[in-house]
């Protein structure tokens, strides 16, 4: 399992390397949640997806993304929200083989 550095930012963007993939996250509060997009290899793979506590972000084997994401609330069980990313809000990258 793999931590994903973030800031305490209404709006983010960056790349990363998961798995030798070379990833764009973009992540963006707005009144209804915190939501992020997945671009994997210059390829969306996601667009406009709600983030929530504990849950998996990119679900479906057949996206072309090799994993999962998920966030987790380390005080508590509330789904992320810009101004805890990075202490509260913790975004984690879980390998193929790490998945149950």
């Amino acid at each position: 399992m793999l931590e994903i550095v973030l800031k305490p930012l209404k709006s983010q963007r960056f790349t990363v390397s998961l798995n030798n993939q070379a990833c764009e996250i973009r992540l963006a509060q707005r009144t209804t949640g915190l939501y992020i997009d997945l671009t994997v290899n210059g390829t969306p793979c996601l667009q406009g997806v709600l983030c929530l506590n504990g849950n998996k972000i990119v679900r479906y084997v057949y996206l072309p993304f090799a994993g999962e994401l998920f966030f987790a609330d380390l005080a508590g069980n509330a789904d992320p929200e810009w101004s805890g990313l990075g202490e509260r809000f913790k975004l984690y990258y879980l390998a193929p083989e790490e998945m149950p």
